[in-house]
């Protein structure tokens, strides 16, 4: 999904996956690393608003312009037409 959004910088580590243009704009990382955790992975979206929506399991604003939404992913069937959507609205934030 990520890799049709355009040109991109993807940064592996330990601890996670970034996706980058000038800023990061989507990480994949296991909760399991840092809390007990069933959540394979979770997604988190970097936008410059808030935008709501239950499927977020939690959206938090660490620096201002900054909110982060992250949505735990269980299957792959979860990352459908809505999620492509705001990936590529952060795509396009970062740049």
């Amino acid at each position: 999904m990520a890799s049709a959004l355009g040109p991109m910088e993807v940064r592996v580590s330990k601890s996670q996956v970034s996706f980058r243009r000038r800023h990061g704009f989507a990480f994949l990382w296991r909760p399991g690393t840092y809390v007990k955790s069933s959540v394979p992975v979770v997604l988190t979206l970097a936008l410059p608003y808030e935008l709501p929506s239950p499927r977020f399991k939690q959206i938090v604003h660490p620096s201002p312009g900054i909110w982060m939404h992250h949505l735990e992913l269980l299957e792959s069937s979860q990352l459908d037409a809505e999620v492509e959507h705001w990936m590529r609205e952060a795509y396009g934030a970062a740049g």
